[in-house]
């Protein structure tokens, strides 16, 4: 028997997510998580270490400041839970297990400030993240926006 998919997406979304993943997966320092209940996933999250001159950090306007560039930091590239598992304090585990695994002394993410209303970007915010800036990684995007955080 399979388990349900972690979200009911349309297919090209599937390979959107599946083409992200395997370019994010050859990237360094990549790391995953993921979390089960009773044998079955609930969660997932990833990310990678990013360095100064990399192409995240030059796409963020304004630049980032010195001090959250002079060293690698963790990219959190991608946190998803099942819609059951929202609001149980699910995601915040899987964040949490990310970042154990990691030794950077900064983690990084983008979030669409529209997204869930502007829920999500006010969720990241009470995760202690702070606006840094914007970014549109592709044409196809929207403008995104970078937040920064202790990986503490």
């Amino acid at each position: 028997m399979c388990a349900a998919p972690l979200l009911h997406l349309p297919n090209y979304a599937v390979t959107a997510f599946g083409e992200r993943l395997d370019r994010h997966g050859t990237e360094p320092g990549f790391t995953a998580v993921l979390a089960y209940a009773d044998g079955h996933p609930v969660g997932y999250a990833y990310g990678n270490t990013i360095g100064h001159g990399g192409r995240y950090r030059q796409r963020t306007s304004p630049r980032p400041a010195e001090k959250y560039t002079e060293r690698p930091a963790v990219a959190l590239k991608e946190i998803g839970v099942r819609p059951t598992w929202r609001k149980t304090g699910t995601a915040r585990r899987i964040h949490g297990a990310l970042l154990a695994t990691r030794n950077e002394p900064f983690v990084t993410l983008m979030v669409n400030p529209a997204a869930g209303d502007g829920k999500v970007h006010a969720l990241y915010k009470s995760w202690d993240y702070e606006d840094s800036g914007q970014s549109q990684p592709s044409p196809a995007s929207p403008v995104l926006t970078v937040m920064i955080r202790a990986n503490s």
